[in-house]
């Protein structure tokens, strides 16, 4: 006999910040792995487009509504995602943005903002999908954090304060969770071509790349592609049930020397 039953062949999966990103990459490679996919983010039309994308390449997709930090629109998407795809069986928590601001100077309300986002909207997820699959026992969900929690980043101690909760509450989770079935892991990727920080006036960017040199934060000049993180996020759930990948690290390569 097995230890676990193998997963089953059909394992809707829900992605929170499927707009762009991270979130949209791992949207396409569950698609492409045979996962009917839920798209989550506030901006539903980039979704949607992405999820006719997978449809015309003979997935199953569906995109919804979802701000993560109002607990009613988690709530309505949970709901909704199991009304289309039934029940769920894979989460990642992967919304939020990369606001910039040395910490003394950043209004509390801002900062409450980021925590918002990339913490307590990763909880509404857990809270709105994790019992269910605690009763079916089995499921994974995926927290999406960050490097800078090992290694933190002037400018962005918000941001950074919230990753540290994120993998905190996973770790937390995976005990918690221990004989259940269900699997809390943690992808932690480094620096990676996103939308995350484009936003920024160039003299807030120019500051907050001459101080992270400064550090030593920038080794080179190599960012991995969204596609990169996603290959992990995928690898966790792909993983037969009786082994739990709890943490991933995933750099960019550096170039090539000269021969």
């Amino acid at each position: 006999m097995p230890r676990f039953d193998p997963h089953p062949e059909r394992r809707p999966a829900v992605v929170a910040g499927a707009s762009s990103g991270i979130g949209a990459a791992t949207a396409s490679a569950f698609a492409a792995a045979g996962h009917p996919v839920a798209l989550g983010a506030r901006r539903a039309d980039k979704c949607e487009e992405l999820a006719a994308a997978i449809r015309a390449g003979g997935g199953e997709a569906v995109a919804l509504p979802l701000d993560v930090s109002d607990a009613d629109s988690v709530k309505a998407f949970a709901a909704a995602a199991g009304d289309a795809l039934g029940p769920i069986e894979v989460v990642v928590s992967s919304a939020g943005d990369l606001s910039a601001g040395r910490l003394h100077e950043l209004d509390s309300d801002a900062f409450l903002a980021q925590v918002q986002v990339h913490l307590v909207g990763a909880h509404r997820l857990v809270s709105a999908f994790v019992p269910q699959m605690v009763a079916r026992r089995r499921g994974d969900i995926v927290f999406i954090s960050s490097d800078t929690v090992p290694a933190p980043r002037s400018w962005t101690g918000a941001y950074v304060a919230a990753k540290n909760g994120v993998e905190g509450m996973a770790r937390t989770m995976q005990m918690e969770l221990e004989g259940t079935g269900v699997r809390a892991s943690i992808v932690r990727p480094g620096p990676t071509a996103t939308g995350m920080g484009m936003g920024w006036d160039a003299e807030t960017t120019g500051a907050v790349l001459e101080d992270w040199a400064r550090w030593g934060h920038a080794r080179h000049p190599y960012f991995l592609r969204p596609s990169d993180v996603a290959a992990a996020v995928t690898a966790i759930v792909a993983t037969p049930r009786g082994a739990h990948l709890r943490l991933i690290e995933v750099q960019p390569e550096a170039p090539l020397e000269e021969s």
